[in-house]
């Protein structure tokens, strides 16, 4: 289940909100603060977080179940008093081991079977059967939420948790369960026995859900037929390419940060507070400024747990560089079990070792701030074909092309796609892309108060979001393979 469809917004959540609610209301009133979260309100959270992750595939809550069983056990051997020390490390080796190799055998074991295929074939030799072998949605996520309580606890950075419905319900917790931010358990533990619930709060996480839901059907999901009929294309001319490649990175903006901010609007309707996601990241300065303001979550917990752990900037520039590519590198083949995905994770890698090489003043300092906000954009623009190519080849056509390198705007394939793409709807909606990407104000701040102006705002922009929704046949869910 996903939150743009018709039946979590019309059937799953208003009875969600109104089971909840009731239940809280046994023993307090919506505008009083929760000193003291019930049992009963997180087990009921837990059970309908599991309907919601089990509406694609019932089996696969059984696998989840077990990655929160595993790292439940393993806190609570590593966070009991007096433990051993050897015990400790020997209970954070097991959580890290079954949870990766879990997520390591869902997700990349058929990228390895035919990356091993295409080695034997090179040598002539037999290849092997490849077992296909299906991706649970989610699991990136959850398994990254499960490992930084695991890890947290044995550095002594949040307290081992008792309550095993209080952990599944962090781990499983529908708003953030499929498509992140990833929540780290320290910073909700207090939330899941104490947390406020009042009609500010409320309406706040409405209009949040609401701006979140029009960027993904009014904003994502046009822009994401451009970017499929740009790079589906089999003849493309170099203006058609960076249409496309720009289609693609408002697409994949409007679609992640929309998801966030659904997430975090879900997230404050239930008493909930999750971090920022996304902090206008096409007006970074630079490649490290991107990376602060891109799927925050994500950078900051690869930051925290694989660059640190790596030494950081503690050993050395040379050190220093190799940590930063390594990291990228491992992050982005948790995008996607592709080789694209590696280039795409190396490239930034290569770009952040580089200004850290130099220095963002040194590199910068002679541009104005306009155009150093440019450069960055086209930087990432180069690094969007190769996430979104299917393969080496499909990327370097693409780049060709808007390099100037490839394709013939004389052709007729291309005299068609310009058609597709060159339509008013799309630069009504590549316009207004480009205007909310560079807008001062945020979804995330612009909703933390609510006025009956801005109310009426909310209102009449549901309404169109849910029309577009109804009238949309094209409604993607991009991480999926996350």
């Amino acid at each position: 289940m996903v939150f743009t469809t018709y039946l979590f917004v019309f059937y799953f959540l208003p009875l969600v909100l109104l089971v909840y609610y009731s239940l809280l209301a046994l023993g307090r009133g919506i505008g009083a603060t929760a000193g003291g979260v019930s049992l009963t309100l997180n087990a009921f959270l837990l059970v309908v977080s599991y309907i919601f992750y089990g509406w694609w595939n019932p089996w696969f809550i059984l696998l989840m179940l077990a990655v929160t069983v595993v790292n439940y056990l393993c806190g609570l051997v590593i966070g009991r008093p007096g433990a051993d020390p050897r015990l400790r490390y020997w209970g954070v080796t097991t959580a890290i081991v079954l949870s990766l190799g879990t997520l390591g055998f869902f997700k990349y074991f058929m990228f390895l079977e035919i990356n091993v295929n295409h080695l034997l074939s090179w040598l002539g030799a037999d290849t092997v059967r490849v077992l296909e072998i299906t991706l649970p949605m989610g699991i990136s996520f959850y398994t990254f939420h499960a490992l930084s309580y695991t890890v947290d606890v044995y550095r002594g950075t949040a307290p081992p948790v008792r309550s095993f419905v209080d952990f599944a319900c962090y781990i499983a917790l529908y708003p953030q369960l499929v498509a992140g931010p990833i929540i780290r358990y320290n910073t909700v533990a207090d939330q899941l026995v104490s947390r406020s619930h009042t009609w500010e709060r409320f309406s706040s996480g409405v209009a949040l859900f609401v701006l979140g839901f029009a960027k993904k059907t009014l904003l994502a999901n046009p822009m994401g037929r451009v970017a499929d009929a740009a790079f589906n294309a089999q003849a493309l001319a170099t203006p058609d390419a960076w249409f496309g490649v720009l289609a693609y990175a408002f697409q994949i903006y409007f679609d992640f940060a929309g998801y966030s901010d659904m997430a975090v609007g879900l997230g404050r309707m239930i008493g909930f507070e999750f971090m920022k996601n996304f902090d206008a990241p096409y007006q970074a300065d630079s490649i490290t400024d991107f990376w602060r303001r891109w799927h925050i979550s994500l950078s900051t917990f690869l930051r925290d747990y694989l660059y640190i752990p790596l030494g950081g900037n503690r050993k050395g520039p040379r050190r220093t560089y190799l940590n930063l590519i390594v990291v990228m590198l491992l992050g982005g083949l948790w995008h996607g079990a592709s080789w694209t995905f590696v280039a795409w994770g190396a490239y930034h890698g290569v770009l952040l070792a580089y200004e850290r090489y130099r220095g963002k003043r040194s590199l910068y300092e002679r541009l104005p701030h306009f155009v150093r906000v440019g450069v960055t954009f086209v930087l990432v623009l180069f690094s969007w074909v190769l996430f979104r190519s299917a393969s080496f080849a499909d990327a370097a056509n693409y780049l060709g092309a808007m390099l100037g390198w490839a394709g013939d705007p004389t052709d007729p394939a291309a005299i068609l796609l310009a058609g597709q793409l060159y339509t008013r709807e799309a630069f009504v909606m590549m316009v207004t892309c480009a205007v909310l990407v560079v807008w001062p104000t945020q979804a995330y701040e612009w909703s933390a108060s609510i006025s009956w102006p801005k109310a009426l705002v909310v209102h009449p922009l549901f309404a169109v979001a849910l029309l577009a929704m109804f009238a949309q046949s094209f409604n993607p869910f991009l991480y999926f393979q996350f």
